[in-house]
């Protein structure tokens, strides 16, 4: 890449931002141009260019601004790393866009063959929707201080990184479920050590977040309509005896 510079105006104008948003990166410690001209103006290069598409995108998935600066840092992660977590937040984002968009158009093309969407179709349009945002529900079971530590966790690389984890320990708990493995044995266990260091990466080891997150998943007669347990019944049933295999090992 070259590294051209350009004046403040210029660079807003070629990245599509405004001055004032420049500005505040700068103050903020997020995008603080390296060179500057012999009267004293901020002069930005290129590399600040792809420093502030990290910035716009991860601020674009719901990062706060402080986090942002904690990631981009050079120690943090390399490029390529930085940028598949991205796509990965933003693909997901994309599925629960379309799924919306999908269950909205069906209401729509009802209409438009001039007959009412019935409360069917409005519900999954709600659920749809309430699926695509965050949970804010669950938050009811925290502290704000708990609620604070658990976001300072999580920044996109954690996220990723879990989602991941989390997708892959499911699968294989399943699996382990269809085929009958014993709960008591040794696989069985290696996958509740699995859930267990997952589930400690979520609570950093704060006894009190995990004894919320052990009512909230306790709790399920209050959950709302839209939050279905990742497990079907059969893996939830194989994992309860494998952790009372645990308890008794």
């Amino acid at each position: 890449m070259n590294n051209r510079t350009y004046r403040v105006r210029q660079f807003a104008t070629l990245a599509g931002v405004t001055v004032r948003t420049l500005h505040h990166y700068d103050h903020l410690g997020l995008l603080k141009p390296r060179a500057h001209t012999e009267s004293g103006y901020r002069l930005y290069t290129d590399s600040d260019l792809v420093r502030l598409q990290q910035i716009i995108t991860l601020k674009f998935i719901g990062v706060p601004l402080q986090q942002i600066r904690d990631l981009i840092e050079g120690h943090a992660v390399d490029l390529a790393e930085l940028l598949r977590m991205q796509r990965m937040m933003l693909e997901e984002q994309q599925r629960n866009i379309t799924r919306a968009i999908t269950a909205i158009q069906q209401a729509e093309n009802l209409a438009l063959a001039g007959t009412e969407p019935d409360s069917e179709t409005i519900i999954n349009i709600i659920e749809v929707i309430n699926m695509a945002t965050n949970n804010e529900w669950v938050k009811g079971y925290y502290t704000q201080e708990q609620q604070d530590a658990i976001a300072a966790r999580a920044t996109p690389e954690t996220i990723a990184h879990g989602q991941q984890a989390w997708a892959q320990l499911i699968a294989d708990i399943e699996q382990a479920a269809t085929n009958g493995t014993d709960p008591a044995s040794p696989e069985a266990q290696t996958l509740i050590q699995r859930q267990e260091e997952l589930i400690g990466g979520f609570t950093g080891g704060d006894p009190g977040i995990r004894e919320n997150l052990n009512k909230l998943w306790s709790d399920k007669g209050n959950w709302p309509t839209t939050f279905k347990s990742p497990y079907s019944p059969s893996a939830e049933a194989f994992l309860e005896q494998a952790r009372g295999n645990r308890k008794q090992g």
